[in-house]
C-alpha cells in the first residue's frame, strides 16, 4: 500500500445519492476526514465491524491519491499520480443522530476499518476515468455503480476545495464521494469493488 498522510472524504457529491438520503443537495463540496487508523485492504480476507451500533452502509468511491504538494494552479493530472476504489463505511444511525445536533460526523465516519481501499494503480487521467464505470457488487449482485460524469463537483473542483482548506501534500488521499444505491451491510456478505470488467479488490463482512 503506498503511503497514506491524510484521508480526506467528500460527502454529496452525486446529486442521487443525496436524494435518496434524503439530503439537500450542496452548492459547494462537504468535506470531512477519517483517522488514518480507519484505513484497511481490499484483499479478500475478513474485515471485522461493530455489530451493536445501529447499521453499517457501504459507501463506494474512488480515491485519489496525492503525489506532491498542491499548488494554488494546477492540471489534475500534474498531481494525481494513482488511484484506487475505496469503501467510506457509514454508521447510519449515528450519523444521523449527530446531523439532528448539528455535530461532526467523526464518530460515524472514523471507527476502525471505516476506510476500505484497494491497491492503487496508475490514474489514467480524467478523460479516461470518464470512460469506465466504477461498482460494488454485494453477494454477486451489483448494488452501486457509478461514472465521474455524474459527479456535481469534479476532480479538479475537489482537489481545489481541499487543498484551499487543508493544504493537500505528497502522500494525501481524497475519498471522492458516492453514486446512489448505498445500503446497509450483514455479516457474512461478500463484498467486491470493480473498475469496469476487472475486479480490483474484495472482502467478506464480519459483525462483531
Amino acid at each position: 500500500m503506498v503511503e497514506v498522510k491524510n484521508i480526506f472524504c467528500i460527502g454529496r457529491n452525486y446529486a442521487n445519492h443525496a436524494l435518496e438520503l434524503g439530503n439537500a443537495i450542496p452548492s459547494s463540496p462537504i468535506l470531512f476526514s477519517k483517522p488514518t487508523h480507519s484505513l484497511v485492504k481490499a484483499d479478500g480476507s475478513e474485515i471485522r465491524y461493530p455489530g451493536g451500533r445501529g447499521e453499517i452502509h457501504h459507501e463506494l468511491e474512488i480515491v485519489l491519491h496525492i503525489a506532491k504538494d498542491v499548488p494554488e494552479s494546477f492540471e489534475v493530472e500534474d498531481v494525481v499520480d494513482q488511484m484506487a476504489l475505496g469503501i467510506d463505511f457509514t454508521l447510519r444511525d449515528e450519523q444521523s443522530k449527530l446531523k439532528d445536533k448539528g455535530h461532526p460526523w467523526l464518530k460515524a465516519k472514523g471507527f476502525p476499518n471505516s476506510a476500505v481501499i484497494t491497491d492503487f494503480w496508475a490514474f489514467p487521467g480524467v478523460e479516461g476515468c470518464k470512460e469506465v464505470e466504477f461498482s460494488l457488487s454485494k453477494n454477486g449482485e451489483t448494488v452501486q455503480l457509478g461514472n465521474i460524469r455524474d459527479m456535481m463537483f469534479d476532480f479538479k473542483q475537489v482537489i481545489e476545495h481541499c487543498n484551499y482548506y487543508f493544504g493537500l501534500k505528497k502522500g494525501d488521499i481524497i475519498y471522492t464521494g458516492t453514486p446512489e444505491g448505498v445500503g446497509p451491510i450483514r455479516h457474512g456478505d461478500t463484498l467486491s469493488l470493480r473498475w469496469g470488467q476487472d475486479e480490483k479488490g474484495s472482502f467478506k463482512v464480519a459483525l462483531d
